[in-house]
């Protein structure tokens, strides 16, 4: 079966498949299904073509899939262009939500880095100093 230019696994009931769907969830299967008419507990291949349909009709008032991802990076851009604090957070890569970032927030900001001392030689390799500049020559005058 296919809804939204995505096929939906057809060995898994119909109530689990539907949630293979981005924007469709457990409690919006519910409501699906039952202005459907569908069984939930029946199988996506075991389907009939006049089910599918109402299905695909029941799905109609959603927003699903591209036009909902569509809809959230649009509003997260806009949070961005106005400057707000959420917008701050989303364009640093940081949590939004409040969350704590000293010990964990591993997922948003990536592989752990150790900042710490670091010998001048290897600090000239790296380009983080300039020969030159970090030099202890006395200036002449």
């Amino acid at each position: 079966m296919r809804i939204a230019g995505f096929n939906i696994p057809d060995e898994k009931r119909v109530d689990i498949a539907l949630t293979y769907l981005y924007g469709i969830g457990r409690n919006n299967v519910v409501s699906v299904l039952a202005k459907a008419q569908v069984d939930p507990t029946v199988r996506v291949k075991d389907l009939s073509e006049d089910e599918q349909k109402k299905i695909q009709q029941a799905l109609d008032k959603y927003k699903i899939e591209g036009d909902l991802r569509a809809e959230v990076t649009s509003n997260i851009k806009t949070l961005k262009e106005i400057g707000s604090y959420r917008g701050q957070r989303h364009a640093k890569n940081l949590p939004v939500r409040g969350q704590r970032t000293r010990s964990n927030a591993r997922t948003k900001r990536g592989k752990r880095l150790t900042i710490g001392a670091i010998k001048k030689e290897t600090a000239v390799k790296m380009g983080i100093v300039d020969k030159e500049a970090d030099s202890k020559e006395p200036v002449k005058k």
